[in-house]
């Protein structure tokens, strides 16, 4: 089933009453919405932060996020690493939105060519956050049940 083809479904369902988990149910995907990609290459903070509150907002409606950074992204997963400023309303930075889902659940990488052309090593990343294989990555790319965001 398509992406598109779910969502029109899950509008379906919400307008007679449906959950999406009885949706899934009735369609047999036992992990509808479970898991999604967010692919985040950009350097401005807040586009940084939009995708991590969006993954959040995912992560708290029942979806486990599997977030890759690459480019200029990637310097959110080096240890020490600091947004220059805080984003309204709330203040907060995406390195701190990322490791409060990484608590919760998320997997965070860099992508598998950050280090090798950086002056960063494996030992600079973050706890938790690892470096991406192409083969992995490609298959949840792959995966229609896998829905796929780019920042």
């Amino acid at each position: 089933m398509s992406f598109k083809t779910t969502l029109t479904l899950a509008a379906a369902a919400t307008a007679i009453g449906l959950s999406g988990a009885a949706l899934a149910d009735s369609h047999g995907h036992d992990d509808y919405a479970d898991k999604a990609l967010f692919i985040v290459t950009s350097d401005s903070l807040q586009t940084q932060g939009m995708a991590m509150i969006l993954a959040n907002a995912m992560r708290e409606q029942g979806t486990t996020p599997h977030i890759l950074l690459c480019d200029a992204a990637g310097e959110l997963g080096v240890e020490g690493y600091e947004s220059e400023t805080e984003l309204g309303p709330r203040g907060v930075k995406p390195e701190g939105l990322m490791q409060m889902m990484m608590g919760e659940g998320a997997s965070v990488d860099v992508c598998a060519i950050f280090l090798p052309n950086t002056e960063y090593g494996e030992d600079d990343l973050r706890e938790g956050v690892g470096v991406a294989a192409p083969g992995p990555i490609a298959e949840m790319m792959r995966d229609p049940n896998i829905p796929t965001f780019s920042f």
